[in-house]
């Protein structure tokens, strides 16, 4: 039976090996075309004598994208450890008697309206937008995501001052049951610091205040909500004025705590920070 296994295949014998494939892999990760800042899938064929069809098969396979770049920020804050240990052991492991809270503010909220009006999804044809669109002021949103449930508790401001942040914390302070602490995590903005905030925290005793590590607000839970509110309510609507733009924000807070479930946290503290090392080495290699 093993003798049927050296029968001929169907198709065309096999005219790329594997060192083939290595090689073009090798030169994708650790070369650039000449005065170019990656390679195109034309360009590596030329270069390495093969179709730019075969090209996008091994770049698919191995996952490779050159025309695709993507933005990051280091976090230098010397507390980095400490802070995403804090922040991920409230998410994963919350103390008892105490609701956390993801605290943020989106600011400065264009109410943008369409220079034309929007024409409506048809059959075979998309919704349609035009490019331009008449600013009518802005606004901040201060939310404040429950952990545990999902429910979003949320109030538009005409600013972003240190008394709204502070009128906003009293509003959490009327919507949680007085036996309980509260648990907030925030970033690092000047005005989660300003004097009014440490005399409310001082009259407050119950309030605890949890900060991310400076240019890490990705740990924050609420901005999970904030990307989810600007793609499905505020990316493509068209807002005549200040109040319809806070119409369709409050409606669809609404709309989020009657369908609420909870974001899981699923990375520990060690499995970030491991993986933040692991970038570490890898960018040092590529610059050594």
């Amino acid at each position: 039976m093993d003798g049927l296994y050296d029968e001929p295949r169907v198709g065309g014998p096999r005219r790329i090996s594997d060192e083939d494939v290595e090689a073009v892999v090798v030169k994708t990760l650790e070369s650039k075309p000449d005065g170019q800042t990656h390679w195109s899938t034309r360009g590596m064929a030329e270069k390495v004598g093969m179709s730019h069809a075969t090209i996008g098969r091994i770049w698919r396979t191995f996952g490779l994208k050159p025309h695709v770049s993507e933005s990051f920020k280091l976090s230098p804050d010397p507390q980095l450890v400490e802070k995403i240990r804090d922040v991920v052991g409230l998410y994963m492991n919350p103390p008892a008697n105490a609701v956390v809270f993801a605290v943020d503010e989106k600011s400065q909220i264009q109410a943008l309206q369409r220079a034309q009006p929007v024409l409506p999804m048809d059959l075979g044809q998309p919704e349609r937008q035009t490019h331009n669109y008449v600013r009518n002021g802005t606004l901040d949103l201060f939310a404040a995501l429950n952990v545990a449930t999902g429910e979003v508790l949320a109030r538009c401001k005409p600013q972003h001052r240190a008394k709204d942040f502070v009128d906003f914390l009293r509003e959490l302070d009327r919507h949680v049951e007085p036996s309980l602490e509260v648990h907030v995590v925030l970033d690092n903005l000047s005005t989660h610091k300003a004097p009014a905030v440490h005399r409310f925290m001082i009259r407050h005793p119950r309030f605890h205040l949890h900060f991310t590590p400076t240019y890490a607000s990705w740990l924050n839970l609420v901005e999970r909500f904030f990307g989810l509110l600007t793609e499905q309510a505020l990316k493509r609507g068209s807002f005549t004025s200040i109040q319809n733009l806070r119409t369709a924000i409050l409606d669809y807070v609404a709309g989020h705590n009657i369908r609420r479930k909870p974001f899981r946290w699923i990375k520990t503290a060690d499995e970030i920070l491991e993986k933040m090392r692991r970038f570490g080495l890898r960018t040092e290699r590529a610059h050594g």
